[in-house]
């Protein structure tokens, strides 16, 4: 199995930016898919992006496409989540998490998560 820890969360004002990191131990990410979620309370959790390991090809909900970039370091098995113009919307638990496969805009996807990090972003 892989342990995946999320850091770098934490309050930004509207507009500010912040990057979170997912570092995996246990297991290297391999040829896993990386994926970002995020849930805020009484809500579901939604996709937020997601990235191949093996090629580092990228995807994003339409939410975030444009403010948000997701990017991984192989050598220190780690994915980021740069975000940028942050607005209140987005405050929420955000968590990364690992998929062997299927449909990776889908929680249910993901066999490995995190224990995630809150981004509480103010006006």
């Amino acid at each position: 199995q892989v342990q995946l820890v999320e850091s770098g969360g934490g309050l930004v004002q509207a507009g500010g930016s912040l990057r979170l990191s997912c570092a995996a131990s246990g297991r290297t990410f391999s040829s896993y898919a990386v994926g970002w979620f995020r849930q805020a309370p009484g809500k579901d959790r939604e996709f937020v992006a997601v990235i191949t390991w093996r090629y580092g090809s990228d995807s994003y909900a339409g939410s975030v496409r444009g403010r948000f970039t997701i990017s991984r370091d192989t050598a220190k098995n780690t994915v980021f989540l740069q975000m940028n113009n942050l607005q209140t919307e987005d405050t929420a638990v955000y968590y990364c998490a690992a998929a062997a496969g299927g449909s990776l805009s889908t929680p249910g996807a993901y066999d490995h998560w995190g224990q995630g990090t809150q981004v509480t972003v103010s006006s």
